[in-house]
């Protein structure tokens, strides 16, 4: 499926009718129900404990923190968090997650939520751009890729992005214990990376109300490699063989463990309303692999896709995320 990569919008768009029913390649772990069981059990041993410390970023409309808390195995997480100013009783909030390698970005870029009434929590990943500690010690690759960090060690438990999913499901609990904070009203959001973060979570958390999301990243790992896809976000897959495995001796072991992070086995837990946007050109995260994470999504659901556009921002996404979150905050609320 090399063509994949072509951008010849016509044939995107007929490949994209043809994976309405596609699932990815693969199936779960067998004991992929006991691993998460496992998994939350770690997080609810966790104390939703946190830290506070008032930013120098001034703004009128809210008041802005650092907000820190420590993580499963131990990590300390940064998150950037604004309260909005002047508003009474419980606050609606969004948490936001970030792409691939960077960070949560600038205190500016949240002001649109906080004008509408939203507290806004952005976690900075373990050990990528933000200042999020990743404390995991690893056998195998670290020269980058985090897909397939801590797959070599003896417990599956070690994954990487198993505790960055956690810490996800953390942010909601910590927004959840804060008392100015409506629990009923919390959505997630995020494009690339971000926009997969925000899936796990709504797996992790069923109180979640509705998440955003913009082509995630993390979904149908066989299929990727099947399909020899290749760029930069995935290339760590074939490094795995070139660099670990040349002979492919363990490449079933290979895909088993990653089948315990990969997002098209997570779906089925959530619970939340979901939007996703997906781009047809996307030569990052292609748009076979997003729809076989989409397509087992069992909540209410709507994707809209745009035929011009690859891994990039897509015009108007501000504006059809905002509306979206506005409209169950308004429905909760019994308005018009």
């Amino acid at each position: 499926m090399e063509e994949y990569k072509m951008v010849d919008k016509k044939l995107y768009a007929c490949q994209t009718e043809h994976l309405k029913d596609y699932r990815g390649i693969g199936d779960a772990p067998k004991d992929y129900d006991e691993y998460w069981k496992r998994a939350k059990a770690d997080l609810d041993k966790v104390s939703l404990e946190y830290e506070l410390v008032k930013s120098d970023f001034n703004a009128k409309s809210c008041e802005a923190y650092d907000l820190y808390f420590t993580g499963v195995g131990g990590a300390k997480i940064h998150c950037q968090f604004l309260k909005p100013k002047n508003i009474q009783g419980k606050i609606p909030a969004i948490v936001q997650f970030h792409g691939y390698w960077v960070n949560s970005g600038e205190w500016f870029g949240k002001l649109g939520y906080i004008s509408e009434g939203f507290c806004v929590l952005a976690m900075d990943v373990r050990g990528q751009g933000g200042t999020s500690i990743d404390n995991g010690i690893y056998k195998g690759n670290t020269q980058s890729g985090h897909i397939i960090r801590g797959l070599e060690s003896e417990n599956p438990d070690n994954l990487f992005y198993r505790n960055v999913f956690l810490d996800t499901a953390q942010c909601v609990r910590i927004l959840m214990s804060m008392d100015f904070v409506d629990e009923n009203n919390i959505f997630a959001t995020g494009a690339s990376q971000g926009g997969a973060l925000a899936i796990a979570c709504a797996s992790l958390v069923p109180q979640l109300k509705a998440a955003a999301v913009m082509y995630p990243f993390l979904c149908d790992f066989r299929g990727i490699y099947k399909n020899n896809f290749s760029c930069p976000s995935y290339e760590e897959i074939t490094w795995y063989f070139r660099q670990r495995d040349p002979m492919h001796l363990r490449e079933e072991f290979f895909f088993e463990r990653l089948g315990y992070i990969d997002l098209k086995n997570r779906v089925k837990d959530i619970r939340c309303d979901v939007l996703w946007m997906t781009a047809l050109m996307d030569n990052v995260c292609p748009p076979f692999s997003q729809m076989a994470a989409y397509n087992g999504i069992t909540s209410d659901k709507s994707i809209v896709y745009f035929p011009e556009y690859s891994h990039e921002w897509l015009p108007y996404s501000g504006d059809l995320i905002l509306s979206y979150f506005l409209e169950r905050l308004n429905a909760w609320k019994g308005k018009d």
